[in-house]
């Protein structure tokens, strides 16, 4: 997983990853930070590391959870994969997020083969 800034997204030559979220929050407060760490651990455990996260604080960037129309923090927005897809909240039930994102949990790898 990477973390970049909303400036370095504008300024990308590569390619996007298979799934871009934006994680609006509002400041450091126990909400956004529950969100942050719920956020992380759904990517990381249906994605593996085919994401892309940018969290913006809107006290410091309100002008991108305007454009985004962003009106209540927490918010999540996937961008990529479209179409693009909202969820409101700590983000705290993981089926619901990954419902709501329409994200298909990566395969678990099976167990192994062995040649006989």
């Amino acid at each position: 997983m990477t973390a970049a800034s909303p400036e370095a997204l504008a300024e990308r030559a590569v390619p996007l990853p298979k799934h871009l979220f934006k994680l609006y929050v509002t400041g450091q407060t126990p909400r956004s930070e529950r969100a942050i760490a719920n956020l992380r651990r759904i990517c990381r455990d249906a994605l593996g590391s085919d994401y892309e996260l940018v969290i913006i604080d809107v006290l410091e960037h309100p002008h991108l959870a305007e454009q985004d129309r962003v009106m209540v923090t927490p918010t999540l927005v996937k961008q990529v994969p479209p179409p693009p897809r909202r969820v409101l909240g700590d983000l705290s039930d993981t089926e619901r997020v990954l419902a709501e994102l329409h994200v298909e949990p990566a395969a678990a790898p099976g167990p192994a083969r062995e040649e006989p």
